[in-house]
């Protein structure tokens, strides 16, 4: 009896074993655990408000869009990552999902939560890891999305972190500081010297009073037609080409390609979702940083 128990357990210890090591077999840093993406944003945990997640993916686009190269950033929320650590579940998915361009330079990342769990990482890709250090990315994580989250709140936490990426991003590309502040503030080191302001005036005031004394002098001239015509044309034309008389002059600053240029961008970033899915990068070799809340 003793020994046909013996033999049971080793059975069963056996079947386990092999069940553990047929668990362990199908899964692969290089190989994504999640299905195919259907967006930059993927909110299989279902914890963004709808209109956010939208905007969160128009300004993923927008950024991709206008950075050379381009930066391709993602988001995905779970309920758990199971029996495995986060940031090997994350890792499996930017590699698996190929996030990132082809190119040798494929700057790339990944925002990962799962909720269930109370994790979150950011896998960051080895060509953004200049302007995406570590310690920067674990900084703004802990200042953005974990008090956030801590109010439930997952939608704000995760729309400030992304926000929070992209101005370090683009600050640390222009050689400019990463230093974070809130947004729509700005440093006074921007304002303008107020000597530039004094200056400006006294120009303004030298301008007009070169038009006063050669619109005097003109008059003092005599009846002259020529100048009697150049003065119909200062007051009926002037900058705009408007040859209606009295109306007053048209200064156009900046032309038309400042409006063709906006125009431009307002349809590239708000027309419709031409996604096709990820560059075919998934350059990631563990940069980032993640925790819980």
């Amino acid at each position: 009896m003793k020994a046909r128990l013996t033999f049971a357990f080793l059975i069963i210890t056996l079947a386990f074993c092999s069940q553990m090591r047929a668990q362990a077999s199908q899964f692969s840093i290089d190989q994504s655990p999640l299905p195919p993406p259907t967006a930059r944003v993927n909110d299989l945990a279902n914890i963004i408000d709808d209109t956010i997640e939208a905007q969160i993916e128009a300004k993923l686009k927008a950024f991709e869009e206008k950075t050379n190269p381009k930066v391709e950033i993602a988001v995905v929320t779970v309920k758990t990552t199971g029996d495995r650590a986060i940031f090997d579940y994350s890792i499996a998915v930017a590699r698996g999902w190929k996030i990132g361009s082809k190119d040798d330079d494929n700057p790339s990342a990944l925002l990962m939560v799962a909720v269930d769990d109370r994790k979150y990482f950011t896998q960051v890709s080895k060509d953004l890891e200049d302007e995406l250090p570590d310690g920067l990315v674990g900084q703004l994580q802990r200042t953005f999305l974990v008090p956030a989250f801590k109010e439930k709140n997952y939608s704000k936490g995760i729309n400030d972190t992304i926000d929070a990426y992209i101005r370090t991003i683009e600050a640390r590309k222009s050689g400019a500081s990463a230093t974070q502040t809130p947004a729509g503030t700005q440093s006074k080191s921007r304002s303008m010297p107020f000597g530039c302001y004094v200056l400006i005036c006294l120009v303004v005031i030298v301008i007009i009073l070169i038009i006063i004394f050669a619109r005097g002098g003109s008059g003092r001239g005599g009846g002259s037609g020529g100048s009697g015509s150049d003065r119909d044309r200062w007051r009926s034309g002037g900058f705009g080409g408007n040859t209606s008389g009295g109306s007053a002059p048209i200064i156009f600053w900046g032309g038309g390609g400042g409006s063709s240029s906006s125009s431009d961008w307002g349809s590239s970033s708000s027309g419709g979702d031409s996604w096709g899915g990820f560059g075919g990068g998934g350059d990631f070799g563990g940069g980032g940083a993640g925790g819980d809340w």
